[in-house]
Formats: structure tokens, sequence, C-alpha cells
């Protein structure tokens, strides 16, 4: 069927779209900012996550952006901060006895970041500072205190436990990503068993102990070896 004529012969002229009638950008704000970023290292990685990348998948310019996150290492503290929401903190699992539900709740931080190995390298320096990280210190120092320990002594306690279960997904992470981890450490375990007694006493004293034991064993006893020193070392100067 044809175009219907105006009575002049013409073709009628179309209505003009107003920008005003068009779906708006949202507006930008650190939350979305943050969200997007989730969204990108989850599909892509967190090497993707820059502000230039960002910048593109708001349809904004990259200054825009620094308004609301000064760089990109503030960025991945805020993605960190964000995923940290995924921790559970009730301690589930861990029984009524504090030292448990605190071990539980520290596996499941390690977990988190198992999940995502860019950013478990990320957080050995990365400095979060939202909510989600404050109410994971806050849960720490509350069963930490629940020892008895006294107020230095907890208050230090929590950097180590964070600092080891971050290293330990961080080391996790880098031996998942290097195709060759499992040949050197095959290497590395021939070459300890082959040690020479005369030259080596010590290696061969404690061998196969040296390389025994899984993960989550040497996690738990990596565990209770930091409570158990956190708990019976005062803090030089303490009062408490």
């Amino acid at each position: 069927m044809s175009p219907q004529k105006e009575p002049n012969g013409r073709s009628p002229r179309r209505e003009p779209i107003s920008r005003r009638e068009r779906p708006a950008k949202p507006a930008l704000s650190r939350r979305l900012i943050v969200d997007t970023a989730v969204r990108i290292m989850r599909a892509e990685g967190l090497d993707k996550v820059t502000m230039r990348r960002l910048a593109k998948e708001l349809d904004t310019g990259p200054a825009s952006l620094y308004v609301y996150v000064a760089n990109t290492a503030e960025l991945h503290a805020a993605v960190l901060d964000a995923l940290l929401g995924e921790v559970d903190l009730t301690g589930r699992g861990g029984g009524d006895d504090w030292r448990g539900q605190l071990r539980a709740v520290l596996a499941s931080y390690t977990q988190v970041l198992f999940a995502h190995p860019q950013l478990a390298r990320s957080a050995l320096v990365a400095r979060p500072s939202g909510e989600n990280y404050l109410r994971l210190v806050e849960r720490i120092l509350g069963l930490l205190a629940c020892s008895g320990a006294g107020r230095e002594q907890v208050a230090w306690g929590v950097d180590k436990l964070l600092q080891d279960a971050t290293a330990t997904a961080a080391e996790h992470a880098t031996q998942q990503q290097d195709p060759g981890f499992q040949d050197d450490w095959n290497a590395a375990v021939r070459a300890l068993h082959a040690v020479d007694e005369a030259t080596h006493p010590a290696i061969n004293a404690h061998m196969p102990a040296l390389i025994d034991g899984s993960v989550e064993d040497r996690m738990r006893w990596s565990f209770d070896v930091l409570v158990n020193g956190i708990t019976r070392t005062p803090v030089p100067g303490a009062r408490d």
C-alpha cells in the first residue's frame, strides 16, 4: 500500500522525535560505576576493569568518572568491597564456639577470593573502606574478642588473620592461572626427595611432612597457629 498523500500531493511529513522522549542515560554515581565494574570483572576479568573501559560502557568520558573514583586502585578496592558482601558473616557451620565461627567466616572470605583469582592478588594491596569491609572487620573483632584476649591483641590480630587469608587466596589464584605450576611443583618434590642426608640433614629429617597435608588441613592449622599466637602474645606496650 502506498503512503497516503496530503491534498497538495505531497507525502505527509514525519513527526520529529524529541530528544526528551528518548530513554535518558542513568545518572552517574559511585554505585553505578562500581556495579558496572563488578559486571565487567565477572564477564571479562579484573584486568579489563579500567577507567577507559568503564567510560565506554557508561557512554561517558573517563574524566567524568574521576569525580567519583580517584584512580584504578581505588576502583579495584571498591570492587573488592562490593564482593565482600558475599562473605557469610554468620559463621554458619562453625558451631556455637567462637573459634569455629571465626574459622568459618575467614573460610568464606577466602572462598570469595578463590572465586575471583585476579581480585585475590589485587586484594594484597587494595585497601577497601566500604560498608562490607567494615562489617567483616566488625564481625572478626567481635568473635576474636570472645577469646578474652586484650583489646590490642584483638585489634592487631584482625590484620594478621586477614593478611594470611588473603595471601592464601592469592597464592591459590596464581597457581590456578599458571599452566606450568604442576610441573614446577613436581620438580620441587623430586628435588626434596632426592636431597643428600649428609648435606641437607634438616630437609631429610622432615620429609615427607614437608610436603604432606591437604590445602584444607594446612589452612586449618595455619588458622589455629595464628589465633593461638594472637590470644597468647601480648602487644608491646599494651596496658590490658
